[in-house]
């Protein structure tokens, strides 16, 4: 079948990297797409926010299946226009996209159906928000409501934070994203992520990872969009995915139904593994991103199958998918200035001799520019991905490979997956 990839970043890239291995992939298109999804798919200038122009693209290249990668063309109903249009389509309804692109509407879909998840308040004001603090023990959790590219969230260690980040919030720092936000009790334990398939009914699991959201090592300064992550999430070990599938997502997917607004894609839950168990932090609609590069690492089964599947209604029809029970590490190599005001135009060279040692470099924010040199143009540049028999070992080929880069006006965090690798050596130490 033909295929539309959705998207950009590096999200998008590994999903190309793993749908053109597919036998079902006659051919396949990505709009914009960068230059590492240029390898394995043509390119295409569709404005994603025309849906008039994308249901047209298809037609006249007999789309057979579309994969929405990011989340904003989700929250603008471009997967209802394209199965109105008669395209099988992977994502869900706008309806349905909701659970990510409003942070408020999940909490209280947790509080109807009974979900773990931290207390909390909803404000749509500065005055309401900051009467509500009072009701909060610091550190406290502010949230703006609407998508903030995965930095809307602020963990206040103070009161005098808490308010600065509702000024920031209600002031317009994030857009429209901030018109209201969610106030949340701060939950102690080690955060996981869980992703399954659904198509509304059946439901599939597709693996775990833990990432690193904050930008510098040791997880200290501001939120980012997340810098590396492995796979898998050792942590929630197989009877906590058992407990957060039969609290947490099983009954997510049954209320959303119930709601008319059946869930068909990849349902992303952040988990807090607390104290009692799994509690749910926020969902979201898609892939997570740097997270899908390692799920994609370790995916054996064919994952054109797999979304076609779902998208389809067909979830229940065909084998689980196969993950290498080896692990997988990605490290982000972001430009200078990120997650504030990015330097952009910085020159990188090496990528061959990166993947020379055996990792695989997906693109997230890069350009040609007018001498067909490749260079940065976002704040996530690259992420610099491997697999090996442990955490440490992936953690080992995935830096000899950013090493091997040469990008002056790039950084990265240096610790990506210290606390797993921790955990493997106290488990090494016990069995000597």
């Amino acid at each position: 079948m033909n295929i539309l990839l959705l998207g950009g970043g590096g999200r998008e890239h590994a999903l190309a990297w793993k749908m053109a291995q597919s036998p079902l992939c006659d051919k396949l298109y990505a709009a914009p797409g960068n230059p590492g999804v240029a390898a394995h798919a043509e390119l295409v200038s569709l404005d994603l926010t025309d849906h008039a122009a994308v249901i047209a693209f298809c037609e006249a290249h007999r789309i057979g299946l579309v994969v929405i990668g990011p989340e904003a063309p989700l929250v603008d109903g471009l997967a209802d226009s394209l199965r109105g249009a008669g395209f099988s389509v992977f994502g869900p309804s706008r309806a349905a996209a909701q659970i990510e692109g409003s942070k408020g509407f999940t909490k209280d879909l947790c509080q109807r159906a009974g979900i773990p998840t931290a207390a909390y308040v909803r404000a749509g004001s500065l005055a309401e928000a900051r009467a509500a603090l009072g009701g909060f023990s610091i550190p406290v959790v502010i949230k703006a409501d609407g998508l903030a590219a995965g930095k809307g969230v602020v963990i206040a260690e103070t009161l005098a934070q808490a308010e600065a980040a509702l000024d920031d919030m209600f002031g317009g720092q994030f857009g429209s994203a901030g018109t209201e936000v969610v106030i949340e009790e701060f939950l102690t334990g080690e955060e996981a992520s869980f992703f399954a398939l659904t198509d509304g009914s059946t439901i599939v699991p597709f693996g775990s990872a833990q990432d690193h959201k904050r930008v510098g090592d040791g997880d200290t300064g501001p939120n980012t969009g997340g810098m590396g992550a492995y796979s898998p999430a050792r942590v929630l070990t197989p009877l906590l995915e058992a407990e957060a599938i039969e609290k947490i997502v099983a009954p997510t997917v049954r209320a959303m139904a119930d709601a008319g607004m059946a869930y068909s894609g990849v349902l992303y839950a952040g988990l807090m593994l607390t104290a009692d168990g799994p509690s749910l932090i926020e969902y979201n609609a898609r892939f997570g991103d740097p997270e899908c590069q390692v799920l994609m690492m370790r995916l054996e089964s064919d994952l054109v199958e797999l979304l076609s599947a779902c998208a389809d209604n067909r979830l229940s029809a065909i084998e689980p998918p196969r993950f290498s029970p080896d692990p997988a590490l990605t490290v982000v190599m972001a430009a200078q200035g990120y997650p504030g005001t990015p330097k952009q135009g910085g020159r990188i060279d090496g990528i061959g001799l990166a993947e020379a040692h055996g990792a695989r470099v997906f693109h997230a924010g890069t350009s040609l520019d007018g001498n067909g040199k490749l260079s940065a143009s976002g704040g996530r540049v690259l992420n610099v991905t491997a697999r090996g028999a442990t955490v440490r070992a992936a953690r080992d080929a995935a830096y000899a490979a950013v090493a091997a880069i040469d990008f002056a006006e790039g950084f990265c965090r240096n610790d990506i997956g210290y606390r797993e690798i921790e955990r493997e050596d106290a488990a090494g130490s016990d069995r000597v």
